[in-house]
């Protein structure tokens, strides 16, 4: 099951794809990584996704990355006396804490929290920005607005307040009850939502506690303004862009998409471009050439994944999807061009012993064209290195942890295995050769990379560089 591309897949499971046989063919056409989203489906639906998946991944002998996707804090808006009722430009309309259903004039805010932190003058996006609103008074419990832009406003609608931080944790109750649940599942990544500041990270940490790696998503403005610190607590970032696209003017996206991947490739994190990548999918069986070309744009910058959400969990055409994807990237990174940008984007290797070996590896490899290179790693670190510098041969992580293989399905350019516990240094270059032909990443004759840390089972030591020819066994 080696995958002949570098950057990742990650496919949200829902209807579309809660059966075996879906779930298998999904993997068998691309997919790395699969995301349970716990804002839909029940806990004992989740729970048969992550039976069926781990049966797979013995089936194939692969490790498979489990992402739960948390909530978050959702404000919506109540309900209406007939369902929905018309906004028009110019007319005031109340927010307030009355649980009656709504009227024209006015409607029920469930969030006490939040009157506390708004202020005159500021909007408040409904339903996805469609509806907008200007604050002209509030108070501890309501705030008086005028209608911007008008519209059909039914029940239970979003709220977003763009550029105010809300007094708000990033974990719900619901989000933590959700997150025990799928912490005794054995899942690999916890998604976290509605991250504004490096405390909502800190805050997961303390509680998963390394039983997960961390994804922040970056779907609130406010956080870019803690980009850095936030991708040094967290173990990857996701790029929330529908998210984002809601409370920032579109035409802002896509360059602080590209801020968001340039930082994390700096600090050596992987970085996930997620949402509306191939939506027109959900519904018809092929892409628009602006969603082939919008993939494209992700790899061409060096991300370690894209995800599909809509178009795997409730689309018409899941497997399709999934088979498209993994077709644009695989020929984005067939273009010359590919390897270009990458190079022309290289980063420094930090100033330490482990990264400048894992600089140095790629750029042997680069001299010596070597088939691939092989790191040892107890944690992960030594791969992550190694995948930061995005050299053009694979790399192929050989971990006695199966929780570090599993996550690292999520790493660009990583093929992890699951390999036995190296005492000495010869036997890791005995393993390494080995494993190398077993899996298909070189032949006998050809020369590889490994890199690792000695003492062996030291976390973040890499302090070795080897090339070795693979002999012929006697």
């Amino acid at each position: 099951m080696r995958r002949f591309r570098k950057a990742k897949i990650v496919a949200t499971l829902g209807p579309s794809s809660s059966s075996r046989e879906q779930i298998e063919q999904l993997f068998e056409k691309g997919v790395d990584v699969f995301r349970l989203n716990f804002s839909h489906g029940l806990h004992e639906e989740h729970a048969t996704s992550v039976r069926i998946l781990r049966d797979i991944e013995k089936k194939f002998n692969r490790p498979i990355a489990i992402l739960m996707d948390l909530q978050g804090p959702k404000l919506r808006v109540g309900v209406f006396n007939d369902g929905k009722i018309d906004l028009k430009a110019g007319q005031k309309f109340q927010l307030d804490l009355n649980p009656a259903p709504g009227t024209a004039e006015r409607v029920c805010l469930p969030h006490p929290e939040i009157f506390a932190a708004l202020k005159p003058e500021t909007d408040l996006l409904l339903d996805d920005g469609k509806i907008r609103l200007k604050i002209l008074a509030c108070g501890p419990d309501k705030t008086e607005t005028r209608v911007i832009t008008g519209g059909e406003l039914s029940n239970r609608k979003g709220v977003n307040v763009p550029g105010v931080m809300l007094p708000i944790s990033a974990l719900t109750e619901k989000d933590r009850k959700d997150l025990e649940f799928g912490l005794g599942l054995d899942v690999d990544w916890v998604a976290l939502s509605f991250v504004q500041k490096p405390e909502d990270v800190m805050e997961a940490k303390r509680l998963i506690k390394n039983r997960a790696k961390i994804i922040a998503k970056l779907e609130k403005p406010l956080a870019i303004h803690h980009l850095e610190e936030i991708i040094a607590l967290a173990d990857a970032i996701m790029v929330a862009r529908g998210d984002l696209g809601v409370e920032m003017l579109p035409e802002e996206v896509p360059s602080i998409q590209k801020k968001i991947i340039r930082a994390c490739r700096v600090a050596g994190k992987p970085v996930i471009v997620a949402t509306q990548m191939l939506d027109s999918m959900v519904h018809s069986p092929a892409p628009t050439r602006a969603e082939a070309s919008d993939v494209a744009t992700a790899i061409y910058e060096g991300v370690d994944a894209v995800m599909l959400s809509a178009e795997s969990a409730s689309g018409d055409y899941p497997i399709e999807a999934v088979a498209m994807m993994n077709r644009i990237i695989t020929k984005t990174e067939e273009d010359p061009l590919y390897r270009q940008m990458l190079d022309a984007s290289r980063l420094d290797p930090l100033n330490t012993v482990a990264d400048a070996i894992t600089a140095s590896a790629r750029q042997v490899a680069h001299t010596l064209n070597v088939p691939s290179i092989v790191t040892f790693s107890e944690t992960g670190s030594t791969t992550l290195r190694a995948a930061r510098e995005r050299p053009e041969s694979p790399i192929l992580a050989l971990t006695p942890n199966i929780k570090t293989a599993r996550f690292l399905s999520l790493v660009w350019g990583v093929h992890a295995t699951l390999t036995k516990n190296i005492s000495s240094f010869s036997e890791m270059v005995d393993t390494a050769c080995k494993k190398a032909v077993s899996e298909g990443f070189a032949e006998v004759h050809q020369q590889i990379i490994i890199t690792a840390g000695v003492p062996f089972g030291t976390a973040g030591g890499t302090n070795i560089l080897r090339v070795t020819k693979i002999e012929a066994e006697a």
